[in-house]
Formats: structure tokens, sequence, C-alpha cells
């Protein structure tokens, strides 16, 4: 079950007729998002296999498998950045468990993203629910 965030993008996303109208959305998304600090782009939290510049700041609470994770997010591209916002409109506040548990190939599936896409952004998108997925890995685990 995907996060009401998330779920509230894909709503938008089959109102919205064509992809020209959901790829200004995805922008916005990405707009709207809080830029990181400088000393958060940093190697440790950047994402390898992006074409762009992307960095994911995770933050967590707890341990072991109910450890909830949050995300923070920022690209130099901005449809990326846009793809950070889906991303942590589905993963973030979530346990390692249930984030463990998501079918992400399904859940964005719903929103046609691997038809418009280029491939190096469909091979970053990749790249960053990879990361997710150890992130919540690792947090799950610690304290196991």
């Amino acid at each position: 079950m995907a996060s009401a965030a998330f779920e509230e993008i894909a709503e938008t996303f089959e109102f919205l007729d064509d992809w020209e109208d959901r790829y200004r959305h995805v922008i916005e998304l990405g707009k709207a998002m809080p830029p990181l600090a400088a000393s958060e782009r940093v190697p440790a939290t950047k994402v390898d296999g992006c074409a762009s510049q992307v960095w994911l700041v995770p933050e967590v609470s707890g341990s072991g498998a109910g450890a909830v994770l949050t995300f923070r997010g920022e690209s130099d591209a901005l449809i990326v950045k846009g793809l950070i916002a889906i991303l942590i409109a589905l993963y973030s506040g979530r346990t390692a468990r249930e984030i463990a548990a998501t079918d992400a190939s399904a859940e964005l599936g719903r929103l046609n993203l691997q038809d418009n896409l280029s491939s190096q952004r469909s091979n970053g998108l990749k790249a960053m629910v990879a990361r997710v997925s150890l992130l919540a890995g690792q947090a799950a685990a610690q304290g196991a």
C-alpha cells in the first residue's frame, strides 16, 4: 500500500491528460522541495548511477524492521528533483519493513514513468530506488 502522499500524486497523474502536463507536474513537485544544505551534498549521500547529480539524505528513527525512515533529497536537474519528490512521497515516513515490501516498479508503473523517461533517467530512477532499499536494509539490520 502506497502512502497518502504518493496516492495523491497518482491521482493527479490520472487527471492529467498528456505527458507534457505530467512532466510539468513532476518539475513542480521538485521545485516545491526544500534544498539540502551544502554540508548534506557530500559523497556519502550521493546516489551513484544517475546521469545528474543526486543526493538522498535519510533520517532514521528507531531500529530494526520497525525503524522509520524519512528522506530528503536534491538534484541539479529539475526533472530529476521531481522524481526524487515522487520517491520521497512513496517511501518517506515508512518503516524499513514497509519499504522492503514496497513494489517500486508496480507503484511507479502506475504513473507510466517508464514510457516517458529517457533510458538515462530510468536508470537513475532505478539507482535511487536501489539506494532507498539499501538504506532501509541497513536500518533494519541495526538493532535486529
